[in-house]
């Protein structure tokens, strides 16, 4: 997998932080969780269920030390989601992501959540428009 890095662009790989002080391509060889810095989701912004989720899979992505209690914490939202899941779209979205968490490919997670944020909004504000209801799964 190739990374490209712009300079001084923060990059997350098993827990640590990397900071390149010229723009670089970095080649990983072998499986890792990564995080790109323009993908990392401010407390702030996790306003809705699903970017909640996000946020809380970002963090076992950040502190693996902590990846087993964070997982208790993603167990018990995405139980949420799936009861409150209000379309078979969204439903087939939050199992897509339950599927990709379990075999800890993190990253395509929180792909397909970033993908869905659309469907989401649409959904929290009661509109069905054609082109943001079909949903993107894995």
């Amino acid at each position: 997998m190739l990374i490209h890095l712009k300079r001084n662009e923060k990059l997350f790989i098993n827990g640590a932080v990397l900071r390149l002080e010229k723009r670089a391509t970095i080649e990983l060889l072998n499986d890792a969780q990564f995080l790109l810095e323009n993908h990392i989701m401010q407390p702030n912004a996790a306003t809705t269920p699903l970017r909640q989720l996000y946020f809380v899979v970002q963090t076992m992505i950040m502190d693996p030390d902590n990846a087993r209690l964070t997982m208790m914490l993603f167990d018990t939202q995405v139980s949420q989601l799936e009861k409150l899941a209000s379309t078979e779209s969204y439903l087939a979205v939050i199992q897509s992501i339950k599927k990709l968490v379990a075999r800890q490919d993190y990253y395509e997670s929180l792909k397909l959540m970033r993908k869905n944020f659309v469907l989401e909004d649409a959904l929290l504000a009661g509109t069905r428009n054609p082109s943001n209801e079909k949903a993107h799964a894995a």
